[in-house]
């Protein structure tokens, strides 16, 4: 289990030294500025209300088709800055999140059963000693995939608004990291991805230790994502 939880740290690591190699490459051949014509750009950054319920709207979708969360708020951070990417990525991986989750509780029940009966029985036991706290456990867990995380939630007897409000806390430290990595394609590249590569080795150690710290089995460990 240690060697998986290794592999989902490495796998977190890789998503975010791609990221931070585009923008050192963008700024070293001098074509971040041919940024400014992306679609994000023409759609959503600088929009107003219309931009961010637009990107709020397309994070959800992603996150709820399984896109990497990662990405998704290293794009609200390019096109909002650290702390509004970061919010506004949680706001919409959250959607994201109660998208599949209603998908597996109202319409995918059967399915989700079948297929992952074994992990719906030990997800619940897991979830049901308090719903909030443990949702926010596996959220800053670096192993798993959110997306089955939300189907086997939606199947078991966990309360709705405790889900949804654990995994919003609990997106938050990783959303912060790559939003800040994202908002340094324009402003102090080198300054905000160091101080991100910090962050989220400081994140990593600190999902290890509540790994540790609670003992996660192997089938609760492959349910969720950084």
């Amino acid at each position: 289990m240690i060697t998986r939880t290794i592999r989902g740290i490495l796998k977190g690591a890789a998503v975010f030294l791609g990221l931070a190699g585009a923008i050192a490459l963008l700024h070293a051949f001098g074509l971040d500025s041919t940024l400014d014509t992306a679609w994000i750009d023409s759609h959503i950054r600088d929009h107003g209300l219309q931009g961010h319920l637009l990107y709020i709207g397309i994070a959800g979708v992603l996150t709820a088709l399984a896109v990497p969360r990662q990405f998704v708020s290293f794009l609200g951070g390019y096109a909002f800055g650290a702390a509004f990417g970061t919010l506004w990525a949680t706001v919409g991986a959250t959607l994201g999140c109660m998208l599949t989750f209603f998908y597996a509780r109202f319409a995918g029940q059967s399915l989700v059963n079948r297929r992952f009966s074994h992990r719906v029985a030990r997800v619940n036991a897991f979830l049901s000693r308090n719903p909030f706290t443990m949702t926010f456990i596996i959220r800053c867990l670096p192993v798993g995939n959110n997306v089955l995380t939300n189907l086997i939630a939606g199947v078991s007897s966990i309360p709705a608004v405790q889900f949804f409000a654990g995994s919003f806390i609990g997106y938050i430290p990783q959303h912060f990291i790559f939003a800040l990595l994202g908002s340094g394609v324009h402003v102090s590249p080198v300054l905000r991805t160091v101080t991100s590569a910090l962050l989220f080795v400081l994140s990593s150690v600190f999902g290890y230790m509540l790994y540790r710290r609670y003992r996660i089995d192997r089938d609760l460990e492959e349910t969720d994502d950084q």
